[in-house]
């Protein structure tokens, strides 16, 4: 087939998609730094003030996109102040003024004595989120001067100092406000990405969801960016799973211009919000804008996990015991027959192996001999399948779907061993259900891989799902349908009450009620199918800050 010359020569004249869309994006951040240095100028006070300025205009009917260059360079200024030259004056940094100009001295010391005589402020209305009282430091303003002073000092952007967005972070965020994925490679600052994005459509009047992996990091990125926010006259939350986060605390969050989040607790919010009695208790009013960190792990690895709310299932306790006992005696009924069942797969095995070494050998020398081994196997075959139906098959089991049945003759033996009449009649009914969980428990769930024994609340052993993946423990999350019961009796732990579905969305499903989304990840090119045909998402890749010297 031939080379489509075309298409080659067309690329190297124009560029890839890519390559133009980045160049259109670097001409956006040309415009951003015409407006840099009238930036710089202005006063903590102004800076806080075009935030004003910018909403009045766009009620006025400006065009939001006309405003990206003037809105970005007034992100870019405040995102060098509050989380980067503001850190002068934070104790635990210990910034030595000595090292400045004898002005800028002065103008140093007017700060700090302004900032003693300064109470710490108290977080409620203004910083939603915030673990305890604001210090003096981050919002006491400062003037022009000093913040030029401290470039001078410090003339590369480099924490703790400095927190100047590089060309390609502004590329980045614009990427982001856009509805796109950013494809940026690791340590290129996608933490300082997000909020920038999130300034300008805040301004349109939008809510921000910005949602990361974990906890630690929902409150790790909301404390470093609320000075970003801050100094803009914005407010960012941040919110908990429940256990940690009173109702109060996150209806209060939830009403902030942007929150920080897991994909799991918004979308756990919004199916407890769908169960709430009233709309004054819902706390998820909105899904403006979702900006998702490690967007291809979760739209696209963790698409169809399903987030479940559950409740109980029953008014009376199954006999989890008895499933459990009639379980292990047709565990060791049937262990004739699964040892001979192993010989037989393993038989099967060997034939396919073979089978494809004759296909795709390439020293024809080998043909007579493995032809020979897969006559004497195949040969085999039968009198190992004749040899396991000797025995009886009570139950079985399907690895790859995590399943069990229990056969006809495994209902009788189970029938006739619990001495309780008929199986499918009565309040027995629900016995082959509890069974065959409790076969499964045995047969298909491994302790320390798919779930781990560990100390509860209460001190008492319990079993806590291991997610498969992430690793990690999953604590307070069970087995719905009576599995999780039929592991616990499997392990000896008290037995939790079942739970049954009271509401369930997907991950996917989820993400798709945004009315924008968008995403940034290091790999995200190799998706870009996936994130088009599903969420209607394009891939945009950023080139680094510098040069990759890394072979």
């Amino acid at each position: 087939m031939g080379v489509p010359v075309v298409g080659t020569l067309a690329r190297r004249i124009f560029g890839s998609r890519n390559e133009r869309m980045v160049k259109r994006y670097l001409r956006i951040v040309d415009e951003v730094s015409s407006h840099e240095p009238d930036m710089r100028r202005r006063t903590d006070a102004q800076l806080r003030e075009m935030t004003g300025v910018f909403r009045d205009r766009i009620e006025q009917g400006a065009s939001p996109r006309e405003l990206i260059p003037e809105v970005f360079a007034v992100a870019r200024e405040a995102m060098d102040r509050a989380v980067g030259i503001r850190n002068i004056f934070d104790p635990a940094l210990g910034f030595d003024p000595s090292v400045l100009d004898d002005d800028a001295r002065t103008l140093h010391d007017t700060v700090a004595d302004e900032i003693a005589a300064t109470a710490d402020r108290d977080p409620e209305g203004d910083l939603l989120g915030s673990p305890g009282p604001v210090p003096a430091w981050q919002f006491v303003d400062m003037p022009p001067a000093l913040y030029e002073a401290i470039r001078g000092l410090h003339p590369e952007s480099r924490p703790p100092f400095r927190a100047r967005p590089f060309d390609v972070q502004i590329v980045g965020a614009v990427v982001l406000y856009e509805g796109r994925i950013a494809e940026m490679k690791t340590g290129e600052g996608k933490t300082i990405v997000a909020p920038l994005s999130c300034y300008l459509s805040v301004l349109e009047g939008q809510q921000v969801h910005v949602v990361t992996v974990n906890d630690y990091l929902v409150q790790r990125d909301r404390d470093w960016t609320f000075p970003f926010f801050r100094i803009l006259g914005l407010t960012v939350g941040a919110i908990h799973p429940s256990h940690m986060q009173p109702h109060v605390e996150k209806q209060k969050a939830y009403q902030c211009d942007l929150l920080y989040g897991t994909t799991s607790e918004f979308g756990f919010d919004y199916l407890r919000d769908n169960m709430r009695l009233s709309v004054a208790e819902q706390v998820q009013k909105r899904r403006d804008v979702a900006i998702v960190d490690e967007v291809d792990s979760t739209l696209v690895d963790e698409a169809r996990t399903p987030l479940i709310i559950s409740g109980p299932a029953h008014e009376h306790a199954p006999r989890y015991e008895l499933a459990d006992r009639l379980a292990q005696h047709l565990l060791k009924k049937q262990k004739d027959w699964t040892a001979a069942d192993e010989k037989v797969q393993s038989s099967l095995v060997r034939i396919s192996t073979l089978q494809g070494d004759i296909r795709n050998v390439r020293d024809k020398a080998r043909l007579p001999d493995l032809r020979a081994r897969l006559a004497a196997a195949e040969a085999e075959l039968p009198t190992l399948e004749t040899e396991r139906d000797r025995f009886t098959q009570y139950f079985e089991v399907e690895l790859d779907k995590k399943r069990a049945h229990l056969t006809h003759e495994g209902i009788s033996e189970a029938q006739r061993e619990a001495d309780i009449g008929s199986f499918y009649v009565g309040e027995n009914i629900d016995l082959p259900h509890l069974l065959e969980q409790s076969i499964r428990a045995y047969t298909v769930y491994r302790r320390d891989i798919d779930y781990v024994v560990a100390p509860g609340d209460d001190g008492e052993p319990v079993v806590v799902i291991v997610d498969q993946n992430t690793g990690r423990k999953m604590v307070g999350r069970q087995w719905s349908d009576g599995l999780h019961q039929a592991v616990e009796s499997k392990e000896r732990v008290p037995i939790k009450q079942e739970t049954q579905t009271m509401a369930t969305i997907t991950i996917q499903n989820f993400f798709k009620l945004y009315g924008k989304l968008a995403g940034m990840t290091g790999t995200a090119d190799t998706e870009a199918t996936e994130f088009y045909e599903i969420y209607k998402l394009d891939v945009v890749v950023i080139p680094t800050n510098v040069p990759i010297e890394r072979v």
